[in-house]
């Protein structure tokens, strides 16, 4: 019962984010427990706290990540605040006080907990891409041998096409958490990429909600999978760029139900 309880509740999560209204702040996910701060009139609020705890638990198991490393942001479209996974502290054991609120222009709302130390590159994504309310810092194998070797991995299959949109640059090496990181991820992200990987560090996903997001990095990480077995058995080849143009309008516009 317990288990059939928590499955649940982490359905809840992510169903309500994913059917969030954008930029209302609404959520419309069904199920018990702590995703919902409160009721309003018609309708009810999202506990943004409370869903990056939960967040935090999908991305350590999800093999994107290890130990306390990697970090998650969210933005409320509606309050326009961010919320971010603290520094150095276990996914696992993370507790609603521990996220921390920021504005976007970094100023402190709430919070006991130093921010992760990429703070400053979540802020700047969102600052630069207003249509983001989720970015994802993962530390997956393959997607990093390409940021180690600081090669781009170009979206080779059909679920990179949709998912991706283009090819995935590396950004320019900076250290850890420093303003040059942040400016650097934002640069090789541009106006409309999905994702980058940071040189000889890791990669940066984003996206509309955190579904979006979390999809992002686990294609990211099948397609470099995919490109490193295929460089080394021949030469892969690329899908033309009207194909991959195309399959990320149908996937954003006619994919899935609800759609045209």
């Amino acid at each position: 019962m317990i288990a059939l309880y928590e499955s649940n509740k982490k359905a809840a999560y992510y169903e309500g984010f994913a059917n969030m209204r954008r930029g209302s702040g609404q959520w419309r996910g069904r199920g018990p427990g702590r995703p919902f701060a409160g009721l309003r009139t018609g309708e009810i609020k999202m506990n943004y706290r409370a869903f990056l705890v939960e967040s935090g638990k999908r991305l350590l198991h999800s093999g994107l990540t290890v130990e306390t490393w990697g970090n998650i942001s969210a933005r409320d479209p509606e309050s326009g605040l961010v919320y971010l996974t603290p520094s150095a502290m276990p996914y696992d054991t993370l507790t609603e006080e521990d996220i921390v609120v920021m504005r976007t222009d970094g100023t402190l709302v709430e919070g006991r907990r130093k921010p992760t130390v990429e703070s400053g590159m979540h802020l700047g994504i969102l600052n630069a891409r207003p249509e983001i309310n989720a970015v994802i810092h993962t530390h997956p194998i393959y997607s990093q041998v390409f940021a180690v070797l600081r090669q781009p991995i170009p979206p080779i299959i059909d679920e990179a096409a949709q998912a991706l949109g283009s090819t995935v640059y590396p950004a320019e090496y900076a250290l850890p958490g420093t303003p040059e990181l942040a400016h650097n991820a934002v640069k090789a992200l541009g106006g409309k990429g999905m994702a980058c990987l940071l040189s000889n560090h890791g990669a940066v996903c984003v996206g509309r909600d955190m579904n979006e997001a979390f999809k992002v990095c686990t294609v990211l990480e099948m397609t470099a999978r995919i490109y490193h077995l295929a460089l080394a058995v021949g030469k892969p080849v690329l899908l033309p760029d009207e194909q991959v143009a195309f399959m990320k309008d149908f996937a954003e516009k006619h994919y899935g139900q609800g759609k045209a």
